[in-house]
């Protein structure tokens, strides 16, 4: 979690989805692509195929497959080298209608939370000049500035999402009201939280 100010209990809460939501597609491939290159991430997915038996037994198959990419990418990596990676998604997002209900929220001083599966590692790039007081992010864990390739709060993306935001508004609640924005199916157990859902259709 990572605060831009400080959090005032008795306001409109806005939460939004980024991926999809905010901004067309999936931010994570693009990414990791800049990171290591396509063979690599070719070379990475292949893993993920030959480990689907062990992947379909139980839990949540996407988050496992993300987890196998950004162990294989990402581990022994030194957070200094993914600095022109991370700058490069500056100009990834292309930005969704959603960003003017967004910018309506600031308008309002209304408390607005992104809360994205996108990694911690480059969301602000992303977001860049856009409006907003919190982050809710896919965090990894980073010991002596190199990464170790593992979630620290795992996948935040679909009921892990929601179990965070719930622990947000648990913390710097009561909110007066609130908003939710997000794509189906894998936003709902996030908005279900909220007194009014927006449903972003898929780009």
């Amino acid at each position: 979690m990572t605060s831009e100010k400080e959090v005032q209990a008795g306001r409109v809460l806005a939460v939004f989805d980024f991926d999809g939501t905010l901004a067309a597609k999936d931010s994570l491939w693009p990414f990791l692509v800049a990171v290591a290159g396509w063979p690599r991430c070719v070379l990475a997915a292949l893993s993920c195929c030959m480990a689907l038996g062990a992947l379909l037994s139980g839990g949540d198959l996407r988050s496992k497959v993300k987890a196998i990419l950004l162990d294989r990418i990402l581990k022994g990596r030194r957070f200094e080298d993914l600095k022109p990676a991370i700058e490069r998604m500056r100009t990834w997002p292309q930005w969704l209608p959603t960003v003017d209900a967004l910018k309506k929220h600031h308008e309002a001083g209304d408390l607005i939370v992104i809360a994205t599966g996108s990694l911690d590692l480059y969301v602000k790039e992303m977001l860049g000049s856009l409006p907003y007081d919190d982050i809710l992010a896919t965090e990894m864990d980073l010991r002596d500035g190199v990464l170790t390739g593992q979630m620290t709060l795992g996948n935040c993306v679909r009921q892990r999402k929601a179990e965070r935001v719930a622990a947000y508004m648990n913390q710097y609640g009561p909110f007066t009201d609130s908003w939710g924005y997000g794509n189906a199916p894998h936003d709902l157990p996030m908005m279900a939280l909220m007194n009014h859902r927006v449903v972003v259709p898929s780009a």
